[in-house]
């Protein structure tokens, strides 16, 4: 019930109702009104029709039974009527029923009643009278003085009396009548309303369920247009606003889909903020970044997520409506920081922040100028030695050829240690830029390790330092790989084995086969790597411990160019110290077993 009060379909029935029930109130009051002074009316004029009757007759000459006959046959048991001589006295009675007497005998006791017919000719008036159907009680009549006249003389006056219980019967039969239609009214307008007000509202009813289905993002959703009249309009221009919205929305869609794409393609990550420093919205690069910040600062950080140091330049865009741009080392990570104000019409709502990471390209400064030192002072050396012992030569400060010829031995030996170095240098720029071509084909890895270890027998005699190859001698290992790099590689560490082993010691080259790979391992028994220096051996011109060099040093780049070998191998080299004294250097390359 409340839905029907609470809809537009109830408001407009019962306005209709309201309406209607005041009309009909105010129409059946005036009706009953005007059928109670009705129905007095037509009283009065059969009592005039009838009085004149009753004269007319009284003065013909028929005989007073054959008057008193007819005179009761035109009055009803309602009505009945004296004619009183021009002293007061009843001439004829035509009275029926009860009372009569008593009845005529009030009637006469009041005395204007006949004056006024004298003067104004017929007299209606409304009496208290005792009842002719009951004794002892008193009814409302409707008395009626009417001239008597014989030959143009006024003789006396027709006096006609009637219960107003006809009249009030009659009017209570009336007014039934009226209740009872303005009832049957009063139904079918209800009726009607609901129908109307159902088929009024019908289109609104219609427009609500669709407006319900656009808030639900049902775009499609249309209205009939079945009228030209307002509705029929509204229904038109309710279908131009859906398909409009549709538009604005899949654009906004487009544009929120772009937007987002491009965020996630972007390297540097994106955060927008809140005034309260709250986040809104971040990319993938964002996510990460903000991750590891989480997990660094757990519940000691500003306001729980952020560096205080972007909390202040946050603070400071929201405050002063500037940009701010910063670098930044945030727990050993370089940014560069751009912060800038998000505007709401003339007001601040937040600010946009765009962080870029140039660790990297830090790193790759201080790898430039460490390289740039790194090679200025590897080729000062034999630059120098050069520059002097040819001035020397020019000179002419040698005394005696042996001396000469040292000195030609010494520039002799820089110029192709500055030659292995240059060459070393291109290599290694060749392989970082990825332009190293690789000639693959199927070896036997051990055959290979012999050979090279061959090499370098006579070295390690020299150096007082013992050789020795452990493989398995059950299985032929072979891999797809380009030999010459291999060996390129295997010399190197070798060579660097033999030189940083002491006298008496051992270098060992262990080849063993696992999870489809071939580990070779180089082990010497030197004083081993430095656990600090470890992780930073592969880097270009890095030099532990310049103690463990025996004799010349190399150029710096050995292992640089080792690495890079190998993993254009798709395979992996480590360092590390061994459990006894010395380094274990392990290389690993994808290999076949037969």
């Amino acid at each position: 019930m409340n839905k029907i009060w609470n809809s537009i379909v109830g408001k407009l029935w019962a306005t209709i109702l309201l309406l209607v029930s005041f009309v009909l109130f105010i129409i059946t009051a005036l009706l009953l009104e005007f059928l109670d002074d009705f129905h007095t009316k037509q009283a009065e004029i059969s009592l005039i029709r009838d009085a004149t009757t009753i004269s007319k007759i009284a003065r013909d000459d028929e005989a007073d039974s054959f008057k008193q006959m007819i005179i009761e046959d035109i009055l009803d048991k309602e009505t009945n009527a004296i004619i009183v001589g021009k002293d007061g006295n009843v001439i004829h009675s035509f009275h029926e029923g009860l009372n009569g007497p008593r009845l005529e005998k009030k009637i006469l006791k009041e005395s204007s009643l006949y004056t006024k017919v004298t003067d104004k000719g017929q007299v209606v008036k409304e009496m208290i009278l005792p009842s002719v159907k009951e004794e002892n009680v008193m009814e409302q009549y409707l008395v009626l003085g009417y001239p008597f006249d014989m030959n143009g003389e006024m003789v006396g006056a027709v006096i006609i009396y009637q219960s107003l219980d006809a009249v009030h019967r009659t009017t209570k039969s009336t007014t039934n009548i009226v209740f009872l239609s303005a009832f049957i009214a009063f139904i079918l307008t209800t009726i009607f309303a609901f129908f109307l007000s159902t088929r009024i509202t019908s289109p609104l009813r219609a427009m609500k369920q669709a407006a319900l289905e656009l808030s639900k993002g049902n775009f499609d959703t249309r209205l009939p247009v079945l009228q030209n009249d307002e509705i029929g309009q509204l229904a038109t221009a309710f279908n131009q606003m859906g398909r409009q919205l549709k538009y604005n929305v899949e654009l906004t869609n487009q544009e929120k889909e772009q937007l987002s794409s491009i965020l996630t393609s972007m390297t540097d990550a994106v955060i927008t903020f809140n005034r309260d420093a709250t986040i809104l919205l971040s990319n993938p690069p964002a996510e990460r970044l903000l991750q590891n910040w989480y997990s660094k600062m757990g519940s000691e950080g500003e306001r729980g997520d952020l560096p205080k140091e972007i909390f202040h330049m946050l603070e400071h865009v929201i405050a002063f409506a500037e940009e701010v741009k910063d670098e930044l080392e945030l727990d050993g990570q370089f940014y560069a920081i751009s912060i800038s104000p998000l505007y709401s019409s003339d007001s601040i709502r937040g600010a946009v922040a765009v962080l870029r990471d140039k660790t990297e390209q830090h790193k790759l400064d201080k790898l430039r100028s460490d390289f740039i030192a790194n090679v200025s002072h590897e080729l000062r050396t034999p630059i120098a030695m050069l520059q002097g012992y040819s001035e020397a030569i020019i000179d002419g400060v040698t005394t005696s050829d042996e001396e000469r010829l040292e000195m030609v031995q010494i520039i002799h030996d820089e110029s192709k240690r500055m030659g292995r170095l240059v060459t070393d240098l291109l290599d290694l720029a060749r392989m970082e830029s990825g332009h190293m071509r690789l000639y693959k084909e199927d070896v036997l890895i051990i055959p290979l390790l012999s050979r090279i270890l061959t090499k370098f027998t006579q070295v390690a005699r020299d150096a007082n330092v013992e050789l020795e190859f452990t493989h398995p001698d059950d299985i032929q290992v072979i891999a797809s790989i380009d030999e010459d790099r291999i060996e390129q590689v295997f010399t190197n560490l070798i060579d660097n084995a033999i030189r940083h082993t002491p006298d008496d010691g051992k270098v060992s080259l262990v080849v063993e086969v696992t999870n489809g790979s071939v580990v070779m391992n180089v082990v010497d028994t030197g004083i081993g790597i430095p656990e600090q220096d470890l992780p930073f051996i592969f880097e270009r011109f890095y030099k532990a411990d310049k103690a463990r060099t025996r004799g010349k040093g190399g150029t710096g780049l050995g292992l640089s160019i080792a690495k890079n070998i190998i993993d254009a191998h798709g395979g992996t080299i480590c360092a590390a110290r061994s459990p006894k004294a010395g380094t274990i250097f392990s290389c690993s390359v994808p290999a076949k077993k037969l």
